[in-house]
């Protein structure tokens, strides 16, 4: 049941299970406005039957943060969306995304990771998220936060929670010096993906500790072009290559009819 006192709902969509851990402060800020604070998940998490350990992980660290377990959903789970094939699967996103925006009324804003070629899934679900949300009519309650992109970088260095110019005016969320040490600690409770972690959580930390958080609006015009000049990360990775992904996106585009902004 929504709120009795019909708060502004939002909704943070993710892609894997610790993909929040970008978005902390985002969601503390919203909790503090006392809005109801959706995080949904469309991939299983994980390829290898963890996705039930990571589910846990992520649930702990969340309603730790004061977000409702009722308002944590495993879409992807549900629908059998695997972890790195969110690609192959952007129909069967955009049905889940639909139904969460007929569940959830009222909605005051929708955060989604940004469109910077660091994972593909990642970059798949900002374009159905920007599809089905501009379709809704809330494009401008669209934000993006970024995880982590290779822009301007050589092989294989990387960048955390670094937003691309490209992608429009930088929006601040200020971190309170206490909030900052519960942040960079919070990345350490995913013991599943202690290897992701190994390499990330270095530059995550130092990102919290640093006092500010970053996101910016998403705009459909992004969704044309390549994410960055360069290579990106998931080319460097070997995850996926921006033409490979660029014909899945654009076939979900003629698919949906929503080729407004021809993919280059």
């Amino acid at each position: 049941m929504l709120s009795a006192m019909n708060k502004k709902q939002v909704i943070f969509l993710f892609a894997h299970q610790d993909d929040e851990c970008f978005a902390f402060q985002i969601i503390a800020n919203e909790l503090e406005a006392e809005r109801d604070v959706w995080c949904v998940y469309f991939t299983d998490g994980d390829a290898k039957s963890k996705s039930s350990q990571r589910n846990v992980e992520s649930i702990r660290v969340l309603t730790g943060m004061g977000v409702s377990d009722t308002r944590i959903l495993f879409v992807g789970e549900r629908l059998g969306i695997r972890d790195g094939e969110l690609l192959s699967s952007l129909s069967l996103c955009e049905s889940g995304m639909r139904e969460i925006l007929s569940m959830v009324q009222n909605v005051g804003a929708v955060y989604v990771p940004a469109w910077e070629g660091g994972h593909p899934d990642h970059d798949a679900l900002h374009f159905v998220a920007a599809t089905v949300i501009e379709k809704a009519g809330m494009l401008d309650r669209l934000f993006q936060f970024s995880l982590y992109n290779a822009n301007k970088l050589p092989k294989p260095l990387f960048r955390v929670m670094s937003p691309l110019e490209n992608n429009g005016d930088v929006l601040k969320a200020a971190i309170p010096f206490a909030q900052r040490w519960r942040h960079a600690c919070n990345c350490f409770r995913y013991p599943t993906q202690w290897i992701s972690w190994f390499d990330l959580f270095p530059l995550a930390a130092f990102s919290y500790l640093s006092g500010q958080q970053y996101f910016q609006l998403v705009g459909m015009e992004r969704l044309g072009s390549r994410p960055h000049e360069g290579a990106l990360y998931y080319e460097v990775r070997g995850l996926a290559n921006w033409d490979n992904v660029k014909q899945d996106l654009y076939r979900f585009a003629n698919e949906e009819d929503v080729n407004k902004h021809p993919i280059v």
